[in-house]
């Protein structure tokens, strides 16, 4: 769970990305690592999970005979029995490296673990953190990081990985049960890897897993707008009303105006700023059942709707004191919080491409290695909605704006804006019509992600007891975290369920001579 430091540490280290697309990456949640000793069930002391592991992986599944690449994971088998489940998950597009609580009982995979005495791995996703093929991020290189390839990585650690405990050699899938568990991008790769690879993993359990890409992804701040403070959403919309009626007018000079009122006067694109002002909603991403009203968020809001230690209406106080209270935020807090002490054009400006920002090809570099996914595969563009719709983000950002920044990234891969194939990744993964046995979904109500999940708006998709959805008044991964169901009923309600089907579903596991 995270703490409100947690939260903003988190954001700092955000601060200063110029892409919109990384600021509101699908991230999983964080949780801080437990620091005890652990034993096995008979007592025998075992390495600290921060062990780190190496796997030989193959660099190129369609081609073997590249060879192989160090691919990190770390593993704690505290709760192991022989015959219990071995659990595996990616963080996804992140540094493995912090994640590590994911194979304690912090959270549900460790919750699943000690309750049926299975063990947990933690695997890092090719080309984030040091789990690399090649020593650069280089357009060349990163034509191996794709779905499909992420995919095959986990089955053939699966098959032929010789695990670390004791017995380690003895457990591949049809010696022993294995459970694959994602949240987020993860989640999403979890059925899209039992999807593809049917007969590997028994059973899987996807928390906010974004398994629809979609292109025009503006429904990342509908729950935004609609569990905000209703005062807040009201003078939001009415700031970036004024700023859409400007632009469509071609008032730069209003528009100039409005800038400077944010500090923001030296941005020389129009739609910089406006994606400038998304990132006070991005912060929504952060929260938890447990964050108080000292979160980013909320800070915000209050900036904008107490005045005089009064609280606005519904309605907010209107266009004037939004912009006057808003731009000062961003005056006395927030531009610091975001940009230290640069200059705006270069926090937040995207059309110089020589900037270190879009140059730099050395690893470890998650904005540059999700990007690629997202221009070739993934899309998920977060941009403002379509006319007649209630617009807490300008219609100016379009994926457009975006699109253009995958050129200006990866010049060696795109001469022009691509259109990012997320049809075609949804027929090859099936997307929203997932339907594979054992498949437990968990989404939060609350999530921005929730648009990309089996709970969006309108789907309607069955809940059934071999595909189980469940959703929480949750946030973004809630579910995960153990303590998030000691805060949240909702939330226990969803961990219970999971627990209990995952329990039934193992009951069910024959060995077979796979």
């Amino acid at each position: 769970m995270w703490a409100l430091t947690s939260l903003l540490l988190a954001g700092v280290a955000r601060a200063a990305i110029p892409n919109i697309m990384h600021r509101g990456m699908p991230s999983l949640l964080k949780i801080p690592v437990p620091e005890r000793s652990i034993t096995s069930p008979n007592g025998t002391a075992l390495p600290n999970v921060t062990t780190v592991y190496y796997f030989d992986q193959l660099i190129d599944h369609n081609n073997p005979g590249l060879g192989t690449f160090q691919q990190r994971y770390w593993m704690n088998w505290e709760f192991y029995e022989p015959g219990g489940p071995i659990i595996l998950m990616t963080p996804g597009e992140d540094n493995a490296s912090g994640y590590e609580a994911y194979i304690t009982n912090k959270t549900i995979n460790g919750l699943i673990a000690q309750q049926q005495n299975g063990a947990a791995i933690l695997i890092e996703h090719r080309f984030f953190g040091y789990s690399n093929p090649y020593d650069n991020l280089t357009s060349q290189s990163l034509a191996l990081l794709t779905i499909q390839q992420a995919i095959d990585d986990l089955v053939f650690f699966a098959t032929t990985a010789d695990l670390p405990m004791p017995g380690g050699d003895d457990v591949k899938p049809g010696q022993a049960p294995w459970i694959m568990i994602g949240g987020s991008y993860s989640g999403a790769l979890t059925s899209y890897t039992m999807v593809n690879k049917p007969g590997i993993f028994w059973a899987g359990y996807l928390s906010s897993a974004t398994v629809e890409t979609i292109t025009n992804y503006y429904d990342y701040f509908t729950p935004i707008r609609e569990y905000m403070p209703q005062n807040c959403s009201s003078d939001v919309q009415a700031v970036i009303a004024y700023l859409d009626g400007m632009y469509a007018a071609n008032d730069t000079a209003g528009i100039q105006t409005l800038q400077e009122a944010f500090s923001l006067g030296e941005l020389d694109h129009v739609g910089d700023f406006a994606a400038a002002l998304q990132y006070n909603l991005f912060d929504w991403q952060s929260l938890q059942p447990d964050v108080g009203p000292g979160a980013m968020f909320y800070q915000f809001c209050d900036a904008l709707e107490v005045k005089d230690g009064v609280n606005a209406g519904p309605d907010g106080w209107g266009l004037d004191h939004a912009i006057s209270s808003w731009g000062n935020y961003w005056n006395t807090t927030y531009y610091n919080y975001t940009c230290q002490d640069q200059d705006a054009e270069t926090c937040l400006g995207t059309f110089v491409p020589t900037d270190t920002y879009w140059t730099n090809v050395t690893v470890d570099n998650a904005n540059r290695s999700w990007f690629w996914l997202v221009c070739n595969q993934i899309g998920f563009y977060e941009v403002g909605p379509p006319e007649g719709q209630p617009a807490i983000v300008s219609r100016i950002l379009q994926p457009s704006f975006i699109e253009r920044q995958c050129v200006t990234m990866f010049p060696q891969a795109f001469t022009s804006p691509p259109e990012t194939p997320t049809a075609e990744t949804n027929a090859m993964y099936a997307g929203w019509n997932v339907n594979v046995p054992r498949l437990f979904f968990a989404n939060g109500l609350r999530d921005p992600w929730r648009g990309g999940t089996v709970s969006a708006d309108g789907l309607n998709k069955p809940n059934t007891t071999s595909m189980p959805i469940y959703m929480s008044d949750g946030f973004h991964t809630s579910d995960m975290a153990t303590k998030n169901g000691v805060v949240d009923p909702t939330i226990a309600v969803v961990q219970e369920a999971g627990l209990r089907y995952m329990k039934e579903w193992l009951a069910e596991w024959k060995p077979s001579a796979w």
